[in-house]
């Protein structure tokens, strides 16, 4: 395995990391209050998890959201930094150079990263408001740092084209 690729794996492990607590530490408070007669009164107070909102989303009937949360966010993810490490660890180039064809090609769908964005536009949006505040939890800034180390883990691995190389 080339130094290259070591980096690679160490930068997916870390990835791994950063993704346990991405989805289960809260990533987003939002907090409604009312105002009346010169009175501030807490309506709504909302702290949910990536794990959590999908749960949510599950039980209140909004399975198709929830089902597209849990592939996009969770397990596109995570199949991705398996099949990175069948990747290194398979000996016959073309089966290699396959796989690693396949998981560039799902690493578009993981919308990892499209999610984090979404987040901190609602994050922007409930704040730009009187009556509405957000606050980021400590799980989307280690979701983004998922997002950035797995992309770049992802940069680094290198697996030659077999048809390339014989020529």
């Amino acid at each position: 395995m080339t130094r290259r690729n070591l980096v690679a794996v160490l930068l997916t492990v870390i990835s791994l990391g950063l993704l346990v607590p991405g989805l289960t530490k809260p990533i987003l408070t939002i907090t409604a209050n009312i105002s009346l007669m010169g009175l501030s009164r807490e309506i709504f107070r909302e702290t949910q998890s990536i794990v959590e909102s999908v749960q949510r989303l599950n039980d209140s009937g909004n399975q198709f959201v929830a089902a597209l949360i849990l592939l996009f966010s969770i397990m596109v993810p995570l199949i991705k930094a398996v099949l990175a490490f069948i990747v290194l660890r398979t000996q016959k180039p073309e089966t290699q150079y396959a796989l690693y064809r396949f998981v560039r090609s799902i690493s578009k769908w993981s919308m990892a990263d499209v999610f984090v964005v979404g987040i901190f536009i609602a994050f922007m949006a409930a704040d730009a408001l009187d009556n509405l505040s957000a606050v980021a939890g400590e799980g989307l800034y280690w979701f983004a740092a998922y997002c950035l180390v797995s992309n770049l883990a992802f940069q680094v691995l290198h697996i030659p084209d077999p048809a390339r190389i014989r020529r």
